[in-house]
């Protein structure tokens, strides 16, 4: 049997006017990850990022943090969706878009219209396409493994929150709630074996809670 490690990034830069990068916290979070893989004992695994600037820097600081010193294969598959024209063409809600609370208003109430199929025109890559991209992406993955081995990914939550949703036999009303609640650099696990492809374990993030509440955040 081979396992997956779905790690969603450190968190980015909201509100700076290059979201894609680590903030400094964000850095502390991928650091925290990779003492807690060490501790446990994990050497030498695969290690596979999407091609977005906070999944490498993640997993830079993943390997710091672990003592690693592992070449990151790119796959463009596990990039995150476009959020920002998802949220370009959906109207804002009326408070300020600063605020955490009404950001998180504008970008559930976005995302929704973005998974209904119905305005797919509007939008460089609809849900649909996104979704069969991040399934090639694991299809690509679980086909490379070899029996026993373990590969650590990278992404981001739209891309975590739609493999948990189609392993457990869910859709679009699933990838949401999931996608809402994933913890940055939070680790869900996959296993490929006779059973197939399985989710063990989604959105854990005992590293993080271990260290200090203070580096448990969402967005």
């Amino acid at each position: 049997m081979s396992r997956i490690l779905l790690v969603r990034h450190g968190q980015a830069s909201f509100g700076a006017a290059d979201y894609d990068q680590l903030s400094e916290l964000g850095a502390d979070q991928a650091r925290a990850l990779g003492r807690s893989l060490a501790r446990r004992g994990l050497q030498s695994p695969v290690l596979v990022a999407g091609e977005m600037k906070r999944h490498v820097q993640t997993a830079r600081a993943m390997q710091e943090g672990a003592g690693w010193d592992l070449p990151v294969d790119p796959d463009a598959g596990w990039n995150e969706f476009d959020h920002l024209q998802v949220l370009s063409v959906h109207t804002p809600p009326e408070e300020p878009t600063t605020e955490r609370a009404a950001f998180q208003e504008w970008f559930e109430a976005a995302t929704a219209r973005w998974t209904s199929g119905h305005h797919d025109e509007q939008y460089d890559e609809s849900f649909a396409t996104f979704s069969r991209r991040v399934e090639a992406a694991l299809h690509r993955l679980t086909s490379g493994l070899p029996s026993g081995g373990t590969a650590i990914v990278v992404t981001s939550g739209g891309p975590i929150a739609w493999v948990a949703a189609t392993l457990l036999g869910g859709g679009a009303d699933a990838w949401m709630r999931l996608n809402a609640v994933t913890v940055n650099s939070g680790v869900s696990t996959v296993t490929v074996g006779r059973r197939g492809t399985t989710l063990v374990s989604f959105n854990e993030h005992s590293h993080v809670l271990g260290q200090s509440p203070d580096l448990l955040t969402y967005r």
